[in-house]
């Protein structure tokens, strides 16, 4: 007799649409760590343009280095297509330490939460139909696999009345990657089919790459931060992709 499916579900881009928050607390950790003669608060076409640059991103913190470029006048299209260089040549030019990016752009959350919460979560709404969804999975099935931090998708979850065992949660305190993440599951549930669900394609051509990972299913969230050329190159590939309105009868 089979075994239920187990969810592996990527966080931003697959449950949650954090792009507005992620722009707003990079924008605050660039103007209060780094260049302080940036304006108070992120102009609404530069929130637009970081939306356009987000399939790029892969971890928070690049999103202090994406509003700086932004605001230094590059514009979305050459930052979107030339994307590691830029953000490489930013972090030599201003001599950034990567770590403290990362630590600062997560004090700088904290801070947010701890000065208005309700505020911060209504800038990290979920896509339409995934709580309803999330609610229909036993939690026992569900792992939530992201390189954000995890405390704060617990927060995002627990707001949502989404309940997923913390160690079922695995971000980027774990310094695992998610091939290595999805190892762990397939070990530790030898029987059970899993799909993992990612929004990020380069993520999913490392899956479809690594021989030890063949038997997992592997869907690209059309509703995420992927492009066209994504979606292109993923029908080239044979990936299958799924919208929101299959994912919630999945």
């Amino acid at each position: 007799m089979s075994k239920p499916q187990l969810y592996a579900l990527d966080f931003d881009g697959v449950i949650c649409d954090s792009a507005l928050e992620t722009s707003i607390t990079g924008w605050k950790a660039a103007r209060q760590h780094y260049w302080p003669k940036m304006p108070e608060h992120i102009p609404a076409d530069l929130i637009e343009q970081f939306k356009f640059v987000r399939p790029a991103l892969e971890t928070g913190y690049e999103a202090i280095l994406i509003v700086r470029l932004l605001f230094e006048g590059v514009s979305p299209e050459a930052l979107l297509n030339d994307f590691p260089h830029r953000i490489e040549s930013l972090i030599r030019r201003d001599q950034l330490d990567t770590d403290k990016l990362k630590q600062r752009f997560g004090s700088t959350r904290d801070q947010w939460i701890a000065d208005d919460l309700d505020n911060w979560l209504a800038m990290n709404p979920l896509f339409c139909g995934v709580q309803e969804k999330l609610a229909s999975i036993d939690n026992q099935h569900c792992f939530i696999i992201t390189t954000k931090q995890e405390r704060f998708v617990e927060k995002i979850l627990s707001a949502n009345d989404i309940s997923i065992p913390r160690e079922q949660i695995f971000g980027l305190e774990r310094s695992l990657s998610k091939q290595q993440v999805l190892r762990q599951l397939q070990d530790d549930h030898p029987s059970h089919p899993i799909v993992f669900i990612e929004d990020r394609l380069p993520t999913l051509i490392n899956v479809m790459n690594d021989h030890d990972l063949k038997a997992i299913h592997l869907l690209l969230a059309d509703w995420g931060y992927n492009t066209a050329q994504d979606k292109q190159k993923a029908t080239e590939l044979k990936l299958k992709q799924i919208d929101l309105s299959s994912f919630s009868a999945l």
